[in-house]
């Protein structure tokens, strides 16, 4: 799922304790699951906005010649508006979304 097409919210709610240790049998590792998928739609979202950012750098700038890049202040303003990591990564974990294994278990 992409995290620009998420169903989380993009203020911070109240998640239900037993809904996110259900699935593990264990609070901390469900925790430590997401942890690591924010992680990576976060590293997703940084380098996508990146890569759309440099399109529009100039490469011969000099610090008279600064100016106002209205495309890059709307790509910017994007990004600001879409949920934080962690709420897509919740989201993911309570809908189901995020595959996970224990190396422990066979």
């Amino acid at each position: 799922m992409s995290y620009k097409e998420s169903k989380a919210p993009n203020n911070t709610v109240t998640a239900n304790r037993l809904e996110i240790e259900e699935k593990t049998g264990n609070l901390y590792e469900s925790i430590a699951i997401m942890a690591k998928r924010a992680q990576q739609i976060n590293s997703e979202m940084k380098s996508e906005l990146l890569q759309k950012l440099n399109e529009f750098a100039a490469h011969n700038e000099n610090l008279d010649e600064i100016f106002e890049n209205r495309e890059q202040i709307e790509v910017s303003k994007f990004y600001e508006k879409l949920p934080k990591p962690t709420q897509i990564a919740l989201q993911e974990w309570l809908d189901d979304e995020i595959y996970y294994r224990s190396p422990n278990e066979e």
